[in-house]
């Protein structure tokens, strides 16, 4: 079960989904934990007031445009969906990780924390740009091996050329 900090007393929630494999944490995992964290992130800006409350809205909607993206690519209609998804979610990404460094360089809230989610931020940029890559060169491929496979049942459909034989009759 995923745990958040500041969420260990929490218990009248529903229980957290576990991580799908045992060594690593799944990418949806992952974006979902982010955001949990950039919103109590954004929880203390607001306490801060000033810049940082007027930077909470926009962080709090591209950090969970970027989770709830990626969820929604989980159930694309088709290659191309999953591919739109993904990257949507990877620009939402890429605008959270920039206003967070934002506040990082700035000093705009917890110092630390503000660090830790540029790093995660960075790093789940780097995951969601591979995955994009790795399916669009899937999809690529798909035609090809179809066509190669077209190929294989023709030849292994088609009937031998029919051969035509002169016998010749001795002594005739």
């Amino acid at each position: 079960m995923l745990v958040l900090p500041g969420m260990e007393d929490e218990k009248d929630g529903p229980p957290e989904r576990p991580a799908a494999f045992e060594d690593g944490q799944d990418i949806r995992d992952r974006a979902f934990e982010f955001a949990c964290r950039v919103v109590k992130f954004c929880q203390q800006l607001s306490n801060g007031g000033g810049v940082g409350r007027l930077m909470v809205p926009q962080l709090l909607d591209c950090s969970l445009s970027f989770a709830t993206m990626l969820e929604e690519a989980r159930s694309a209609e088709s290659d191309a969906d999953f591919i739109s998804k993904c990257c949507i979610s990877l620009k939402e990404c890429r605008e959270s990780w920039t206003r967070l460094r934002v506040c990082n360089r700035c000093m705009i809230g917890p110092s630390q924390e503000a660090s830790e989610l540029v790093q995660e931020g960075n790093e789940l940029i780097a995951i969601v740009t591979t995955i994009i890559k790795n399916k669009r060169k899937n999809v690529a491929a798909k035609p090809a091996a179809k066509k190669a496979e077209r190929l294989v049942r023709r030849a292994k459909s088609a009937r031998p050329p029919k051969r035509e034989y002169e016998f010749q009759i001795p002594n005739s």
